[in-house]
């Protein structure tokens, strides 16, 4: 990992850190609040030999052995004796001077010196002091001749103790600090870790590197997406709005030379964004002049029709079983911008049915009604439904639900594609974080730039595309004209205009024979193409 990498760990994982920042500096807190104080004062001995020459040698040979002799002296003065013979002289237990003694020679000197640590500063300096008198008459005691004499070792009192200031022990603002600064290194650390653990999809270069597909847009996440999914008919200025309209953009350039007619929105698992995604893009699609039907093909769990507040009883399983015809299954919407085939009754075998020549007929005919047919279709990796519909359409668009998709996940729901000979056409991000390192704005070109001032003004008055391209160029606006949504828009269900030259054929089912039934010219003129790249062709659609 380069340095940007970690400090966009750091940035991505700053909850982590600050959490463990905060625990540890409160377990150091209660932990110091906890702790008893302690006070600490202390003494020094000098340790000698009587002088009883003037020569240089005896002089540093006396030395020599005084500094041998202090540091058995140490553990004398911090023995359970030393500690009796105070406590008989402050008249106190044994107990509360015992363990209150350390001592410690110091290096290449002949000095001793020693610390007495209590709870209360008064019996820390009455037990140093009473060591001050009673520790050279021990060492004059160990060190006296058996026959008796003037003893070989002397220890003589260098620094009388004094009353302790404050607590020795705890200390609030070193125990706080230190608390601090290991608590962010456990942060960062934990936070290197889970990025390293972390397999999930978060960023364009996850998907291209796990799917091998380009992603064609990131939709940022909206926590009010549950309660108002068509966001593009909802607010239309909002920012999110505007890459669902950046995504139909990013389409037409998929195939360039052979414009889209149908394709499949499906998803490596459930809820994942996929049938909202279906929705909204159609919504853009429709607002850009094209004649879309939005197809829900996914059998099992429809959610198009409570989306959209239409009836999902009669739909695609209907037409395909030949039960209903399919003008009498398709349904406009709004003021008929785009046209929606529900799911229908939920079929006990929906990859039977999806996969039968009854299916394929379904969608050629769309072909030849519209300029673009979406299919919502189920997730790949629990049911193969959506393989099944991405074989007899132009492809499949995945959608990706970013920090939530395994990466494992993305690479099987693009292997179940490939097993199929299916066109992936790309993928779409969905549920992009709005801040932090992984945000929308990392992968455009600033999410929300220039709609976000402009969400509220609802009913501002707006110029059609044909005026604000006057005013652009300094022209006055023209007059009121239709837009170009309200020119664009077709009537929902064509009237069949095909007359057939022989009996009318069984509606078909599933054993239905291969073969398209004849039909005669239509004698009625095709309708004119649509300003949008789809409808860019040599010859008119087909019709069925």
């Amino acid at each position: 990992m380069e340095l940007s990498e970690y400090v966009r760990v750091l940035r991505k994982q700053w909850l982590l850190m600050l959490l463990c920042a905060t625990l540890a500096v409160a377990a150091a807190l209660v932990v110091t609040l906890r702790t008893t104080p302690l006070y600490r004062t202390g003494v020094t001995f000098f340790v000698s030999t009587p002088e009883q020459s003037a020569d240089t040698s005896s002089a540093y040979t006396g030395g020599l052995f005084s500094q041998q002799r202090v540091k058995s002296y140490a553990r004398v003065v911090a023995g359970p004796s030393t500690a009796a013979r105070i406590a008989t002289g402050l008249g106190v237990a044994p107990g509360l001077v015992v363990g209150t003694i350390q001592a410690s020679a110091v290096p290449d000197t002949v000095l001793l010196s020693v610390t007495v640590t209590n709870a209360s500063r008064d019996t820390a300096l009455r037990i140093a002091e009473r060591l001050a008198v009673d520790f050279p008459q021990i060492v004059a005691e160990l060190e006296r001749p058996a026959g008796g004499g003037q003893s070989g070792i002397r220890a003589s009192l260098t620094e009388r103790p004094s009353l302790p200031g404050s607590a020795f022990t705890p200390r609030p603002l070193r125990n706080l600090s230190l608390a601090l600064v290991l608590g962010l290194l456990l942060g960062v650390g934990l936070a290197v870790l889970r990025e390293a653990l972390d397999n999930t999809v978060n960023n364009p270069e996850d998907v291209l590197e796990h799917s091998g597909t380009a992603t064609l847009g990131a939709i940022a996440f909206d926590p009010n997406a549950s309660k108002q999914p068509l966001i593009v008919h909802d607010r239309p200025r909002a920012a999110r709005a505007e890459a669902f309209r950046q995504l139909r953009t990013n389409l037409q350039f998929v195939e360039p030379d052979t414009p889209l007619r149908s394709f499949v929105i499906t998803s490596s698992v459930p809820n994942e964004g996929k049938s909202t995604l279906a929705c909204n893009l159609a919504l853009t699609l429709a607002q850009a002049g094209v004649r879309v039907c939005l197809v829900e093909g996914d059998l099992r769990r429809p959610r198009i029709a409570d989306y959209l507040g239409l009836v999902g009883a009669v739909g695609v399983t209907d037409v395909v079983i030949g039960k209903v015809t399919l003008n009498d299954a398709l349904q406009p919407w709004g003021d008929g911008t785009i046209t929606v085939l529900a799911s229908g009754p939920l079929p006990p075998n929906p990859s039977e049915l999806l996969s039968s020549r009854g299916m394929r007929r379904l969608l050629a005919d769309l072909e030849g009604r519209f300029e673009v047919v979406i299919v919502d279709a189920p997730p790949l990796l629990p049911v193969t439904d959506a393989a099944i519909l991405a074989t007899i359409t132009n492809g499949a668009v995945l959608t990706v639900r970013s920090r939530s998709t395994r990466k494992e996940q993305l690479r099987r729901a693009t292997d179940a594609l490939h097993a199929v000979d299916a066109t992936i056409l790309g993928s779409v991000l969905n549920m992009v974080p709005r801040r932090g390192p992984d945000a929308y704005g990392g992968y455009g070109y600033g999410y929300g730039y220039g709609y976000g001032a402009y969400d509220s003004d609802k009913n501002k008055p707006q110029l059609s595309h044909e005026d604000a391209l006057l005013v652009t160029h300094g022209a006055p606006p023209a007059a009121p004209a239709p837009s170009l949504r309200e020119r664009a828009v077709q009537p929902a269900v064509p009237e069949p205009v095909l007359q057939p030259v022989v009996p009318a054929l069984p509606p078909p089912t599933y054993d239905a024979p291969t073969s398209t039934p004849s039909t005669t010219p239509s004698a009625t003129p095709e309708p004119a193409a649509s300003e949008w790249p789809w409808s860019e062709q040599k010859s008119p659609p087909p019709r069925y």
